[in-house]
């Protein structure tokens, strides 16, 4: 007997204005559906469509996803550009450098 393995993915999503999102999910391809689709009019990425994912990562316990979302939702956007691009060299720089694109509280 095979136990399946809950899931829990952390993604990235790139907007075509160029702003990132930050989300976890526990079904990635429902929810990028949900996000491209457009489901509800009042979030903000119905506006901003069509979206990318630039980033995912995987986790088998929640509590490590939640961990990661909230430390990257609390990124730069300069530094959520390194992590798109894999820049992990920039990423390191950014952490270092407060006055060019460390830590910030906005989503952008």
């Amino acid at each position: 007997m095979t136990l399946e393995v809950n899931r829990f993915v952390v993604y990235m999503l790139q907007y075509f204005d160029g702003t990132y999102y930050v989300g976890i999910t526990n079904n990635f391809d429902r929810r990028l559906y949900e996000h491209q689709s457009g489901i509800d009019e009042s979030c903000y990425t119905f506006t901003r469509r069509p979206v990318r994912c630039v980033w995912s990562e995987s986790f088998k316990y929640v509590n490590d996803a939640i961990r990661c979302e909230k430390h990257l939702k609390g990124w730069s956007h300069n530094k959520k550009s390194a992590l798109a691009r894999g820049d992990w060299k920039l990423i390191s720089v950014l952490a270092h450098s407060r006055n060019f694109g460390g830590a910030s509280t906005s989503s952008a």
